[in-house]
């Protein structure tokens, strides 16, 4: 079987009657090499940090029984932006979600630096993590910071924020919980606010009915910052569940 042939079948669906049906992603596996720092984290630490798809639902509250909020970020790159987050609310467990294997090992070797012990983190597919173990109603916040914009409209399908996936958000939020994205791609911003204000069952936080300043746990990166000096946007949007 050649290499093309293998991605699409990784990437596939099949009907009922056993029809292929391609499927789309989000996302691109640019795996990289991983260094020995994320190597090491990878094999010494996962037992620590890691969560297996294949576990199927996950119990939140054997994770950190005394959790005050529970947090479920996807695409969290390479986690150093996830691990600050979870070091300054130590009573928060974080749940974070990424494709990209170097990326992972650098998120669990940074968390292990850093002391933080309210992380988790899988590696794999977020739309499968959603189906397949995360509760319904168990989540106080999803955060999905600076997706892969798939600038060029022929790509536009691959974009994450699309109404299916808004509603399996919306299913695994609690009432009262809050859909936090981020973008510095105008046309995408543009583009989320259209589809979270025609999805059912959430309500915009912005007073102005767009977007929102930049909240307090939403780390400066140093990328936004060198961004913010060349004069360009970030642009951030929060949907709470009715």
């Amino acid at each position: 079987m050649s290499d093309e042939t293998k991605r699409d079948v990784n990437q596939a669906e099949f009907t009922e009657d056993g029809k292929y049906v391609r499927k789309i992603r989000s996302f691109v596996r640019r795996e990289g090499r991983l260094t020995k720092r994320q190597s090491n984290a990878l094999e010494n630490l996962w037992s620590v940090y890691g969560l297996d798809h294949t576990n199927g639902i996950l119990d939140i509250s054997a994770l950190k029984p005394d959790a005050k909020e529970v947090v479920l970020e996807i695409g969290f790159g390479m986690g150093k932006s996830l691990v600050e987050m979870a070091k300054s609310a130590p009573d928060t467990l974080y749940i974070g979600v990424e494709v990209h294997r170097p990326g992972v090992g650098a998120c669990i070797a940074e968390a292990d630096d850093e002391g933080v012990t309210n992380l988790k983190v899988f590696e794999f597919d977020a739309v499968e993590v959603l189906a397949d173990c995360i509760p319904d109603e168990s989540l106080d916040r999803v955060q999905l910071f600076f997706p892969d914009p798939w600038h060029k409209k022929k790509h536009h399908k691959r974009r994450i924020v699309k109404p299916e996936f808004i509603e399996s958000i919306r299913q695994k939020l609690k009432v009262g919980g809050v859909f936090h994205m981020a973008t510095d791609w105008e046309n995408y911003s543009e583009h989320m606010l259209l589809e979270m204000s025609e999805a059912p069952g959430f309500t915009n936080l912005s007073d102005t009915g767009d977007f929102v300043p930049r909240p307090d746990h939403r780390p400066l990166t140093k990328f936004e910052q060198r961004g913010h000096r060349l004069g360009h946007g970030v642009w951030d949007l929060m949907f709470a569940k009715q």
